[in-house]
């Protein structure tokens, strides 16, 4: 168990916690990011490659990786690296969050660095 700190604001926090000005300014940093981001359509995750994901996940409900509940469907081979295999279900594997999120970006970065 973390013993409480002060934020820079001045209010004491709970050992492990944020303070409400550190959960605002995130808040206000992802929506000024979100505002010039394209919508999923116009990224080309529309329509087709939602039923894709859907019928994906419902026949291989599982993580590769760590083998728990999958809730992301990833591009074995990234869009930005081959665009034409975007609906191409030989390219897809089912992942968790903290695999997806984690591990597999990291080693696209390395692997498909400009």
């Amino acid at each position: 168990m973390k013993p409480p700190r002060l934020c820079p604001c001045g209010q004491r926090v709970p050992g492990g916690g944020r303070c409400p000005c550190q959960t605002a300014r995130d808040a206000e940093r992802k929506a000024k990011h979100d505002k010039g981001r394209p919508s999923a359509t116009a990224r080309g995750l529309g329509a087709d490659w939602r039923k894709l994901r859907a019928a994906h996940l419902s026949a291989h409900p599982r993580c590769i990786r760590c083998g728990k509940q999958a809730v992301e469907v990833d591009h074995i081979i990234p869009r930005s690296v081959a665009p034409e295999r975007r609906l191409d279900p030989t390219n897809l594997q089912s992942l968790c969050k903290p695999c997806h999120s984690g591990a597999k970006q990291r080693e696209e970065r390395r692997k498909y660095a400009r």
